[in-house]
């Protein structure tokens, strides 16, 4: 383990989940009702015994900056650290990341070290539990000089991934990026036979899709880096180094979501409050971390809630709550519903009086409003009655104080929704 570089990427500019990352980079965007999606890859990394990560950003980095500053500090007898590194000016390169391998290759100085045998490469923006362990112990088996991360899908998602063929051992013979007609589909499906020989047995899963998770042998990685005109892993490097290197598929058979896009997101979030969710926060053995925050628990007074995440610091009066997330700090008031939505809560508590001294709508959710299918961001402010529930059923709208994006209402940071507003 102590040989072994953690690598989180923090993606581009995250279009995908615009409003969420207007003001914020992807990994930075919270999760859960108290986490952000960066905690995911490093948790997983410190539970797998790996505590040189470094995180690479370019985008709207204060937010995480902030947040991994003041979440994952070690103990000064440990060689372990999480480090920011954004991207810069040298005399090398003058320019931003290119892609996901350019932005690895203008830090290279500083993960090749004299004691590292391995860079393992993760994204920052997944949901997904995973012990690293155990594909850097399958690499090693293999003598591999690329391991790519693999989860099984059927035909109908092939279309959004990079998929992967291999032969009966797992060594990856042919990679394409998205196909999207029949014949490339066709193409690379792999044989059910060899997906059993290699433990894996589900007929309707036959695509292997790369989860965006590479172990690199550290002199390989470095040798592939020299050649400047390949910028992104998925797209460039695993394309050509399986022409003439052994690179080796590791198959993940588990939950993993790319929270990529708007609809990816909320859903991810609505499935945490089922009785039995794809993934789950309660596990001892492998926590997931975050900020600790010392608040207060959360005050319900004459309340429904079902099945619901409602997190640390909140007060709810009179109201119902069903399928829904609410983050920390949340204040709801009398008569309001919240119905299959996301309240991502506030940063800061704000007294009712100080906010009406200054004309202000209170910070959090006002008396008697609807919400459903919604994402409302941080100290969102929802006046009086408000109605926000896509009421046109319109797929893709900007409007003066919101965003619809796949037909979900988003509110984003510090919004505010004046008193009896319908959207």
């Amino acid at each position: 383990m102590d040989e072994t570089i953690v690598v989180v990427l923090g993606g581009g500019q995250g279009s995908r989940l615009y409003p969420l990352t207007k003001v914020r980079s992807k990994p930075a965007v919270p999760i859960g009702g108290k986490y952000r999606l960066i905690d995911i890859p490093v948790s997983n990394s410190i539970n797998s015994g790996l505590k040189k990560i470094f995180i690479l950003t370019q985008f709207n980095s204060h937010s995480l900056n902030k947040h991994i500053t003041r979440t994952y500090r070690f103990d000064p007898f440990s060689e372990g650290f999480v480090e920011i590194l954004a991207a810069e000016q040298t005399e090398e390169h003058g320019d931003w990341y290119q892609g996901t391998a350019d932005a690895v290759r203008k830090h290279m100085r500083r993960f090749v070290l004299p004691t590292t045998k391995n860079i393992l490469i993760l994204g920052g923006d997944h949901l997904y539990r995973m012990d690293y362990r155990k594909i850097l112990a399958f690499h090693e088996a293999n003598k591999a000089a690329i391991t790519v991360a693999t989860v099984p899908v059927r035909r109908d998602q092939a279309h959004a991934f990079g998929v992967l063929k291999i032969d009966d051992a797992g060594r990856i013979t042919e990679f394409f990026e998205k196909p999207k007609d029949h014949a490339s589909q066709d193409r690379m499906e792999c044989p059910s036979e060899t997906l059993q020989r290699l433990g894996f047995d589900d007929p309707e899963r036959t695509f292997l899709a790369s989860m965006g998770i590479y172990v690199f042998d550290a002199k390989v990685l470095e040798q592939i880096l020299s050649e400047r005109d390949r910028v992104d892993f998925g797209h460039d490097i695993i394309p050509h180094a399986i022409l003439d290197k052994p690179v080796f598929a590791y198959i993940f058979d588990d939950y993993w979501e790319d929270i990529g896009t708007i609809r990816s997101f909320y859903e991810a979030n609505i499935d945490l409050g089922e009785p039995t969710p794809n993934f789950h926060f309660y596990k001892p053995d492998a926590p997931i971390y975050t900020r600790p925050r010392f608040l207060p628990g959360s005050k319900l007074y004459d309340c429904r809630a079902h099945n619901s995440v409602i997190s640390e610091g909140c007060l709810i009066r009179d109201s119902v709550i069903e399928n829904s997330i609410i983050g920390i700090r949340t204040r709801i008031n009398r008569g309001s519903q919240i119905r299959r939505s996301v309240l991502m809560g506030a940063d800061y508590y704000e007294p009712i009086e100080d906010a009406l001294a200054k004309g202000l709508i209170p910070l959090g959710i006002g008396e008697n409003v609807i919400i459903e299918q919604a994402i409302i961001d941080k100290n969102a402010r929802i006046g009086d009655g408000a109605i926000i529930r896509n009421e046109k059923k319109l797929e893709n709208a900007d409007g003066d104080c919101y965003f619809i994006r796949d037909g979900i209402v988003v509110i984003p940071k510090d919004g505010v929704v004046p008193p009896g507003t319908v959207i």
